[in-house]
């Protein structure tokens, strides 16, 4: 079989794994035969490129690299649909399609509302050419090789009885599951995690490197086929095609006649969906007869035809029983509240099962910090509003002070010593958090900085998880970083330990095999090839991110030269501070962590950046210092910094009076723009920092004076 034979057959062979595997919950080969299969086919593609096509499966693990998304207009508009949260509203739109159909009977389709983003798949002769974010509805960004990452959306179609060119719409997710997995990882180097798996999801779709967008294993679920041609005479003729052409569709969506029967399926649902694994905020509503839809029309916004039923948060109600210390790798404090259901407040808290709350049992949520037990007079005893956020965060709302009375309550009282060392606490001026100062002998801060070491972003060791490195260190073979460039196979074989999960109180043993051992030892020597910003991100300086590090990297090439680097040299860069500054200078000091350093350069870490810069797109924003708070629809966060960079203009971490512009999009932050306005510095939205690039080269650069602040806002005019 010569190359090419085998390149499609291994492709046909994998489609046909995955349809069986996403669409019909069937596994006819193991995930190792499976990856097998992929390899081969990846490896073929890479030997002989030019019988690789253009729907192959292993475009679903990324690797792509994006530097900017095109703009593409929409060949039909993505409206949004109007929403409500009450039932006489849905009475009330009933009542307008009863008239605007002068009384013919009609039918409705309700469908799940999907909470992540919408997407546009393009489809040509059966092929998938584009996937393209909503955006403005007119107009979104071509991210299709992210988008070619959802493992369950077909990368190619039978066309039989189908136009050649065809759009399918739909809801592009991240699993519960997937959300844990990336925020854990998150919060593992020190960055801050996402707030609910919406905003995942929308910031991993638009990542620019599409492998790292595979990683965080994302999913898409669809509704509508929209052509040129009439193709279909209903929306439940369109959804039933769907899913024979193995697009994944609303789970149990349903054709009902009368508002009654929809506001029965919104009952039925408003439980039941807490337990599927992804996140819903309510039911969508539509007319099935295409005709009849045409019919009722649009308005500029939103079609008449359709409405979207949303669901209130659920609020529950619990018992502080106690609240926990924990301690972060940083040495941060964090207070976590322990719950029990009402019903529970005598029951021993071991054996309280905890709040039942969206689909799960609920026994923690975090307190954030002092000043949060402050804000909500939080006492032990007392009975607290629960929530989840983004249908899976615990929050603590506010407490409920009418029942203190029938109840004896006890203030939370923060501790002033290390609840695990012992260690005086500090506060530093102008930071929220308390934290133990003591890094070299506290073992929760010993353990972190190893998980942190070992984490995706930084030396990358995924052999090596957190029960693993507990294991390590309760054996005393690890106390820092080096020491795991050390380890040897007599020291590692045979290791077990019985590890207990603090929610169930079940406990599974962890046991150091051969396979083991050898995968631990393999990716200890292979996160020798990582880079230089990789080991000074995994490092673990105090505030010291991914983003900082990689400016470090790049600025001094080498570590000698950063740790030779002075207080005013280091804040003269941009996005350093005085605070990031002093946490440098303080790490470089440090005996202990000198002696780390070399043991680590002993054993053949990479100190020096071999890393090309990105070539510049212009001088646009040169000299123009930018501050960027929330999430944004067209941008993901890190490639809105990249872009201003790329563009002569830097970032700063807050406002300052040294700060031009602050960009702010949803869930921004309030002290942010409060203080961007006390300082007249501009604010703009992110339709107006795209504006900035609109004209580029088109036209010549001017500056608009702002006469109260002194300093120019830049335009651009034809």
């Amino acid at each position: 079989m010569n190359p090419e034979q085998r390149i499609n057959e291994l492709a046909g062979q994998i489609d046909r794994y995955n349809f069986q595997y996403y669409q019909q919950s069937i596994s006819e080969i193991s995930d190792m035969e499976f990856d097998f299969l992929l390899k081969e086919l990846d490896a073929l593609e890479k030997k002989y490129p030019e019988f690789r096509r253009s729907d192959s499966p292993t475009a679903r693990v990324g690797g792509t690299i994006t530097k900017n998304f095109n703009a593409v207009y929409h060949q039909f508009p993505m409206l949004s649909l109007d929403n409500t949260y009450n039932e006489q509203d849905l009475r009330d739109f009933d009542a307008r399609v009863q008239k605007g159909l002068a009384g013919k009977s009609y039918e409705y389709i309700c469908e799940l509302k999907f909470d992540g983003i919408s997407l546009s798949i393009a489809y040509e002769n059966g092929i998938l050419v584009r996937g393209v974010t909503r955006g403005d509805g007119l107009r979104g960004d071509d991210i299709t090789n992210n988008v070619k990452t959802i493992k369950s959306l077909p990368l190619h179609v039978k066309t039989e009885n189908l136009p050649s060119a065809f759009e399918i719409r739909g809801e592009g997710l991240m699993p519960f599951g997937s959300f844990q997995k990336l925020n854990e990882e998150m919060e593992s180097t020190g960055e801050n995690p996402y707030a609910n798996p919406r905003n995942a999801a929308s910031g991993s779709f638009k990542l620019q490197d599409s492998a790292e967008t595979a990683h965080r294993e994302l999913d898409g679920y669809f509704y509508y086929f929209l052509s040129a041609e009439n193709t279909f005479k209903s929306q439940e003729e369109s959804l039933l095609v769907l899913q024979s052409l193995g697009f994944k569709t609303s789970p149990g969506w349903e054709k009902v006649t009368g508002i009654d029967a929809v506001i029965g399926y919104i009952h039925h649902w408003e439980a039941k969906r807490s337990t599927l694994p992804f996140a819903t905020d309510g039911i969508v509503i539509k007319i099935n007869s295409f005709a009849q839809q045409e019919e009722l029309g649009m308005t500029a916004k939103s079609p008449r035809w359709a409405i979207a039923f949303k669901y209130k948060a659920e609020n529950k109600s619990a018992v502080l029983r106690s609240v926990s210390f924990q301690v972060g790798r940083t040495g941060t404090v964090t207070p976590v509240a322990n719950l029990s259901a009402e019903s529970e407040r005598t029951v021993p808290f071991g054996e309280a099962k905890g709040v039942h709350i969206s689909g799960t049992y609920v026994k923690h949520a975090t307190l954030h910090n002092a000043n949060e037990l402050l804000r909500l007079d939080v006492r032990l005893g007392d009975v607290v509003f629960l929530e989840k956020s983004g249908e899976i965060i615990p929050k603590i709302t506010r407490v409920d002070v009418n029942k203190r009375s029938l109840f004896q309550t006890v203030p939370v009282v923060f501790p002033s010593y290390c609840p695990e060392c012992g260690f005086p606490l500090v506060r530093n001026e102008g930071e929220v958090a308390f934290y133990c100062p003591n890094d070299s002998t506290c073992p929760p801060q010993l353990k972190g900085r190893i998980e942190h070491f070992v984490a995706r972003k930084a030396m990358n060791i995924d052999s090596l998880g957190q029960e693993k490195i507990a294991l390590l260190f309760d054996k005393k073979l690890i106390r820092n970083s080096a020491d795991l460039y050390e380890l040897r196979y007599d020291q590692l074989i045979g290791l077990q330990k019985d590890m207990s999960n603090e929610e169930t109180g079940e406990s599974r043993p962890i046991h150091f095999g051969v396979k083991t051992v050898d995968n631990i030892l393999k990716g200890i020597e292979q996160s020798k090839n990582a880079g230089f910003r990789n080991v000074l991100f995994g490092l673990g300086i105090r505030f010291v991110g991914a983003t900082v590090a990689a400016k470090l990297a790049g600025h001094f090439k080498n570590i000698t030269s950063l740790r030779s680097a002075g207080y005013n040299e280091l804040i003269a860069i941009p996005e350093i501070g005085e605070r990031i500054a002093r946490s440098i200078l303080d790490y470089f000091t440090d005996t202990e962590n000198l002696r780390t350093l070399e043991r680590l350069q002993k054993a053949g870490l990479k100190m020096t950046t071999e890393e090309q810069p990105d070539p510049a797109e212009s001088e646009v924003l040169e000299g123009k210092s930018f501050v960027v708070s929330g999430t944004f629809d067209e941008y993901q966060r890190g490639s809105l910094v990249h872009k201003i960079e790329m563009n002569g203009g830097h970032v700063q971490s807050g406002v300052s009076s040294k700060s031009d512009f602050l960009v702010i999009g949803e869930n921004f932050g309030p002290s942010k723009l409060e203080k961007a306005k006390k300082l007249n510095v501009w604010i703009l939205s992110e339709n107006e920092f795209g504006g900035l690039f609109q004209r580029s080269g088109v036209g010549t650069q001017r500056y608009v004076n702002r006469p109260e602040t002194g300093r120019n806002f830049m335009d651009t005019a034809i």
